[in-house]
């Protein structure tokens, strides 16, 4: 009777997991396809892209797409400016939000835990309803056509990371600060000597979502950025687009937007097995 329900069970089990394998399949080629005609796409002549059956993959793979497409703008000038933002802003995540996680993960003092409550609820106001407000308050300030108010809102802390990092924080022994508080270090000497070096996962997550969305975002650039000297990778691909149609050359968008696609790959590449330990070490304690 027992081989039997181990039998069944096994069979159950395995139907089951052939389910789950062929919906992550076709899931995976829903999100991959996209991917692959852009990659495609990029490799193929003007004729080819016009051509009527589709020719998915083509005969030649054309390099020279790629040289050519980054000779329509000034890319380099484009790629300069995302790296000045991208780096400045993860800088800025990186220590403004562990600072002020730190405060609310081991400091007490009266209305904490309201304060961070009202710093959760920001997360449900739509970023739309603050765009005239700080537009307006960015140009009183001079600060438009500047790299700015790109820049200076991540120093001030931003509520996902802070609640992520909070939540780290809290899983760290709170033994190791007490030992560090009797050998005379202070709060600050906590929070940059044992916090952060233990939280290299979480910090890890923190800088491949800030550098995805500086390195992707195209909204802010497009509303404070005006001069050619000051544009982003994002605003010369939407320049591209806006040619005149028989000035546009598919394949050559298609490859640039390859290449602006390749670094946000490469980096999650590289920190995958960081990004997954620090999701999955940051708990819902608290």
């Amino acid at each position: 009777m027992q081989l039997r329900l181990k039998i069944g069970y096994t069979a159950a089990t395995r139907i089951q997991h052939t389910i789950i394998y062929i919906f992550l399949t076709g899931a995976s080629v829903i999100f991959l396809f996209p991917l692959f005609w852009m990659v495609s796409t990029s490799l193929k002549t003007v004729e080819e892209i016009s051509a009527y059956p589709i020719v998915w993959w083509p005969k030649k793979l054309q390099w020279v797409n790629y040289p050519s497409a980054l000779r329509l703008r000034p890319f380099d000038i484009y790629l300069k400016n995302t790296m000045i933002i991208v780096t400045l802003s993860a800088l800025g995540d990186v220590i403004a939000c562990s600072f002020v996680a730190y405060g609310f993960a081991r400091l007490r003092f009266p209305g904490r835990d309201a304060l961070f409550v009202l710093l959760l609820s920001t997360m449900m106001l739509p970023g739309i309803v603050r765009l005239i407000p700080l537009f307006v308050l960015f140009q009183r300030m001079g600060w438009i056509d500047t790299f700015l108010p790109l820049i200076v809102p991540n120093w001030f802390g931003t509520p996902f990371f802070i609640f992520l990092l909070r939540q780290y924080f809290m899983t760290i022994p709170e033994d190791l600060a007490d030992a560090a508080r009797i050998d005379g270090a202070s709060e600050f000497g906590i929070w940059w000597r044992i916090m952060l070096p233990l939280s290299g996962p979480v910090l890890a997550v923190i800088l491949i979502f800030s550098f995805q969305a500086n390195w992707n975002d195209f909204l802010g650039p497009l509303i404070y950025l005006n001069s050619t000297a000051k544009k982003t990778l994002a605003l010369g691909l939407y320049e591209m687009r806006n040619l005149p149609y028989e000035e546009q050359n598919f394949h050559l968008m298609m490859a640039a937007s390859t290449l602006m696609v390749l670094p946000v790959i490469t980096i999650f590449a590289l920190f995958q097995r960081y990004f997954i330990q620090g999701v999955t070490l940051t708990g819902i304690k608290g």
